[in-house]
């Protein structure tokens, strides 16, 4: 797994050890940030689920403003704060299941990754994307990785469904929050 474009291209990053993280597979990233360009320059992102980090350090390596990493896997947090220091781009790291971090904070974001564990309850991310929707400044977009067999979440009102594809075993949902 590497980081694929930007200032920190070709970085290697760790994946956690263990079954419980599954790092996005580079054809996937590499899909979901040429669909969205030029949105990343500047933006304030958030990676729920960070594992790894290699969403978040993406956008960072692409030129993201800043990146808040949720983790609360005790395996997935050293790997994440390997990768961070490795890559050398910044980035905060948020110890915390995603939903105490949703309740809590008063944070606001351009572009929000959300890649639970493959089989999350589409009920208990139907409940996240309500609690994501304040954080989410006008015109934001939540990029949502699932199995490809599982169901997506229902999204907020507000919300738009802006591509729905499928990459190997992934199914990568994007949404994009309507300006009102």
């Amino acid at each position: 797994m590497r980081i694929i474009a930007g200032h920190a291209r070709g970085r290697r990053l760790k994946a956690p050890a263990g079954a419980g993280t599954r790092p996005a597979a580079d054809r996937a990233r590499e899909a979901v940030f040429s669909s969205i360009g030029a949105r990343v320059e500047g933006a304030d992102v958030a990676d729920l689920y960070a594992g790894s980090g290699s969403l978040g350090l993406e956008a960072l390596s692409r030129g993201a403003g800043s990146a808040v990493f949720v983790e609360k896997g005790r395996r997935a947090l050293a790997a994440l704060r390997s990768n961070i220091e490795a890559v050398g781009l910044g980035g905060e790291v948020v110890e915390s299941s995603v939903e105490g971090y949703l309740k809590r904070s008063a944070e606001r974001f351009d572009l929000v990754f959300v890649d639970p564990p493959w089989g999350q309850e589409a009920a208990v991310m139907t409940g996240q994307l309500a609690r994501l929707d304040r954080l989410l400044v006008g015109e934001g977009e939540v990029v949502i990785s699932r199995r490809r067999a599982d169901p997506a979440p229902d999204h907020p009102e507000t919300w738009r469904v802006a591509a729905d594809k499928r990459y190997g075993d992934a199914r990568i949902i994007r949404y994009v929050k309507d300006r009102r």
